[in-house]
């Protein structure tokens, strides 16, 4: 059996609000879910998948090249792909599925990846998958990315990064990793599970937080279980890239299909975005408010800009400690310790939602305070 250092144990939180669970019995107010804009819980959300479940059954029965792919899947299709500017997408039934399935269709032996140094534990399974040259390039640093460029050589290059990074809450330098890629002809994949829905003044994402435009050769992936409230991802990029996925990517061809419930609470978590961009406005302001609050009790708090918070803790029991302690005071927040982060980089990842009150979040100050 293999050795494992730290162990884990499963919690069972009933879910009353997007930002409330009963844990252990207790009503504790949840500050690690990635429901960003609280749509998870929200009535049209909540409707759209009953009518398709009353209407279709939950289960889609079978792969999507078979008979799992519906109008639902094909109406979310289209809408993904607008939303994300781009020809086509493709509907995957997790972020780790996607890209454990994109990168290895889309990047082979004779090449050569460039992924960043945090990258998520699903881009970096999904490189090594791919068979690739692997070259590491500093947490977002484009100058060691260029310097990397510069020197290999040998295949076609593709440059791998998360937008909104999953344990430390910063953005990519998108302008200047997509100079450096276009400089030394690399294709360029971006992980957007933590900015789809959270970055952009209408949550489209890391492009238009840059007021930027995605070209050719840029492929997105995204998920729908976080600030969209649903469950599932999707790739999104130029149409000749969503035929070499439907046709190649084994994640996508040998899976069943996700459920058309998940497609319509999807679909009405896009319109719902779209027609209350006053969500991200209350989402980035709650964030801004904990993230100062922090400052001025004392923590450093990490992250730029976005509703991801860490406050680094250091050792893996120090992190439990505090988790446990927050518990008590009514606030749910786990630690994370490796392999997620590494050793002396243990920490509480905040998330907070566009539905936390504000006197949520200077609860939860007060009790970081006496802690």
């Amino acid at each position: 059996m293999r050795d494992f250092k730290y162990q884990r144990f499963l919690k069972t939180a009933e879910r009353i609000s997007s930002t409330r669970a009963l844990i252990d019995g207790r009503e504790v107010v949840l500050f690690c879910a990635n429901d960003y804009l609280g749509l998870a819980n929200h009535p049209e959300v909540i409707s759209a998948a009953s009518e398709a479940a009353r209407n279709h059954g939950f289960g889609a029965g079978s792969a999507p090249l078979i008979s799992g792919h519906t109008q639902y899947h094909e109406n979310l299709r289209r809408e993904l792909a607008r939303f994300k500017s781009a020809e086509s997408s493709l509907l995957f039934g997790s972020g780790y599925s996607a890209n454990t399935g994109t990168i290895p269709a889309i990047a082979g032996k004779d090449d050569i990846i460039f992924s960043d140094r945090l990258n998520h534990a699903s881009i970096i399974d999904g490189c090594r998958l791919s068979g690739a040259k692997i070259n590491i390039y500093d947490h977002n640093d484009h100058v060691h990315l260029k310097k990397l460029l510069a020197e290999k050589s040998g295949g076609r290059k593709l440059v791998v990064t998360e937008g909104v990074f999953s344990m430390d809450g910063d953005i990519a330098p998108l302008p200047e990793i997509i100079h450096a890629a276009n400089a030394y002809g690399a294709g360029l994949y971006i992980d957007e599970a933590h900015s789809t829905g959270v970055l952009g003044d209408t949550g489209r994402g890391i492009f238009e937080h840059f007021n930027m435009s995605p070209g050719p050769g840029i492929m997105q992936m995204g998920t729908l279980g976080k600030a969209l409230g649903s469950y599932g991802a999707f790739a999104a990029g130029d149409g000749k890239y969503i035929k070499l996925l439907m046709n190649t990517a084994r994640s996508f061809i040998f899976s069943t299909s996700l459920p058309s419930p998940a497609c319509a609470a999807a679909l009405a978590a896009l319109s719902v975005l779209q027609r209350e961009p006053e969500r991200l406005s209350r989402l980035h302001e709650n964030a801004r408010i904990l993230r100062e609050g922090f400052k001025k009790i004392g923590y450093e708090a990490k992250g730029g800009g976005t509703p991801i918070i860490p406050v680094i803790v250091g050792e893996a029991d120090d992190a439990v400690k505090l988790s446990d302690a927050l518990l008590i005071s009514g606030f749910y927040a786990p630690a994370i310790r490796p392999p997620t982060v590494p050793e002396g980089q243990c920490r509480i990842r905040f998330t907070v939602s566009a539905t936390h009150a504000p006197s949520d979040i200077y609860a939860l100050l007060e009790a970081m305070k006496r802690l």
